[in-house]
């Protein structure tokens, strides 16, 4: 069987990760995959790897976030191009699936497909808005089922598709070695780890290392990331990010591929994230390290954290709230640890890698068997 896989960026966020973990599955079922997505950056060299046919495709870039008048005409102006190559590489693979890994690519497939071969879209972000609006009508049109990162990203999906069509899939991560830290009364280190840009919430995370540094001099600070999918707006956020931080003990790690190295350098993960912000996929590598976790209660968030027993939340949403909340952590390490076992634990039952993989095949051959059943094929 042949699959082509969409992705609406070429660099390596969440989403991205997602689809690479899905390629070992898919060559063990001996299926053909064919990724397509915008050739800057290492996805499609990843991908080839893996043993996949990669091909560069034009998506943007865009303005993240709200969109301007100017991102609105552009998008316009490039969707029949992009509908002409999408529709050119389904007959050039003779696709058997379509699995689209992002939004903007939908209203271009929907156009290309005309309702075959089947399309699986998997969402991982919020959709609101317009982007909803586009999101909805493509996925209708296209007949498309769809997997969603977490039942908050799913609830704006249901009224297109119905709940039939969707199907809530919890992304998974490999097993990591134990990042235990000796605990000795010296530095206290906290992190945050991933893109940086303003729905990740770091200009908060600054805010409350401020108070903190006042008044637990030991805490030590990290942020790891950088701005990723070339927009201005998140590289100016981390400028003013390192403004902010000139006069307390921050350290700006940049991006890094080993990301269990620099968990195992830190005692807490904060995810200070957005309301909008629906999995972030550092929270499982975090709960896989044996590192815990402190997050606000933010969109998908509490679905993967249970309050006090897998990790901490903070309702409410600003840095005072955020300080205070970490401040009582710090006091007491041994809390820390007991909830970092359980932590890792869920892991392993919940969010394993072989977990998400087997689910994620299962929507995708279910996909395929739907539309050969609704749409048979003439040969």
């Amino acid at each position: 069987m042949n699959i082509l896989c969409l992705d609406q960026f070429g660099e390596l966020g969440g989403a991205q990760r997602c689809l690479l973990d899905l390629l070992p599955a898919l060559a063990e079922r001996e299926w053909r995959v064919h990724v397509a997505a915008p050739g800057e950056g290492p996805l499609l060299e990843c991908a080839a790897r893996f043993g996949a046919t990669a091909d560069p495709i034009r998506c943007g870039p865009y303005s993240s976030g709200s969109k301007t008048i100017r991102d609105m005409v552009r998008f316009a102006a490039d969707t029949p191009q992009l509908t002409n190559h999408i529709r050119a590489l389904i007959s050039r693979y003779h696709a058997d699936l379509i699995y689209v890994n992002g939004p903007r690519l939908l209203p271009a497939v929907a156009l290309a497909l005309r309702r075959e071969p089947p399309m699986l879209f998997h969402a991982h972000s919020f959709l609101g808005g317009s982007a909803r609006l586009l999101a909805g009508r493509s996925l209708a049109i296209a007949g498309a089922a769809v997997v969603a990162s977490c039942r908050f990203v799913a609830a704006p999906l249901r009224s297109y598709i119905g709940d039939r069509g969707i199907r809530v899939v919890y992304n998974g991560v490999r097993e990591m070695p134990f990042a235990s830290r000796p605990g000795d009364g010296a530095e206290f280190r906290i992190g945050v780890i991933g893109r940086i840009a303003p729905e990740k919430g770091q200009a908060d995370f600054v805010h409350a290392a401020r108070i903190l540094h006042r008044l637990l001099p030991q805490c030590g600070f990290v942020i790891c990331g950088r701005p990723l999918f070339a927009d201005p707006a998140a590289m100016r956020y981390a400028n003013a990010l390192k403004e902010m931080s000139k006069d307390l003990p921050i350290e700006f790690a940049g991006w890094r591929e080993d990301v269990e190295e620099i968990l195992s350098t830190l005692d807490l993960l904060v995810v200070p994230s957005s309301p909008v912000d629906a999995t972030p996929r550092v929270i499982l590598e975090a709960f896989a390290a044996g590192v815990p976790v402190l997050a606000f209660a933010s969109g998908g968030i509490p679905e993967m954290i249970e309050p006090d027993v897998t990790g901490f939340l903070v309702e409410q949403r600003s840095a005072q709230a955020l300080a205070s909340a970490i401040g009582d952590l710090v006091r007491e390490p041994s809390r820390l640890r007991e909830v970092a076992e359980r932590a890792r634990a869920s892991a392993r039952a919940r969010f394993s890698l072989e977990r998400y993989r087997a689910e994620m095949m299962e929507a995708m051959e279910a996909c395929v068997d739907h539309g050969r059943r609704q749409r048979p094929r003439v040969f």
